[in-house]
């Protein structure tokens, strides 16, 4: 059976914890999945409770956090490798910016043979400075060499990391839409049609 490690940079509120859970719970049933990523930080808002849900079970990584530290991020580095030796993945799939740096090294370094990133979002403009944007840039160049296929969430986005920023070629990116359940919003609108039997004897 085909192993799917799936690495996401931490679980907090966000689209990435539900693409990352969708991707694990709805797998095709010949692939086993596994899911490991970062805790979310003091000042944010949790969302373990979206892979609860959908019966999913991550690992948390303590050492996977947000904010760059060399002697943190080197931890976060062995651990990542340890969970690959053990686990044995065919596929590793990171998903944002510190998670797809940490993990897709370790991945590579292994040997894993398929190794796939989704960017979630970049900082290759209006966030840092010239000097420190063109060193993320040099940093994804670096390690889209060590990808077999880069995720773009949208045509535009593609864009930006084939032509205006080059990043890699595009013969590696595909533009896939994340995909997300709607219907709990269906569900609320069609009960905020629905009148109240109290409401509709009041009104005669």
């Amino acid at each position: 059976m085909p192993r799917v490690l799936q690495i996401l940079n931490r679980f907090n509120l966000g689209g990435p914890t539900h693409n990352a859970a969708y991707l694990t719970r709805y797998m095709a049933p010949e692939f086993e999945t596994l899911l490991i990523g970062g805790s979310q930080e003091a000042t944010e808002a949790g969302s373990q409770y979206i892979t609860k849900s959908m019966g999913v079970e991550p690992m948390i990584l303590p050492e996977l956090q947000r904010e760059v530290a060399p002697w943190r991020d080197r931890a976060a580095y062995r651990r990542i490798k340890q969970v690959i030796k053990d686990f044995k993945p065919d596929i590793v799939h990171t998903h944002a910016a510190k998670a797809g740096a940490v993990g897709r090294m370790a991945a590579a370094d292994l040997g894993v043979k398929g190794i796939v990133h989704t960017f979630h979002g970049h900082v290759f403009h209006s966030y840092f400075g010239a000097l420190r944007t063109a060193m993320y840039k040099n940093i994804e160049r670096y390690l889209a060499r060590r990808t077999s296929r880069i995720i773009a969430i949208s045509e535009r986005q593609r864009e930006e990391l084939v032509d205006e920023h080059p990043i890699c070629d595009g013969s590696k990116v595909d533009a896939i839409r994340l995909g997300f359940d709607l219907m709990p919003f269906q569900l609320e609108q069609e009960q905020a049609r629905v009148v109240p039997q109290s409401v509709r004897r009041g009104g005669r």
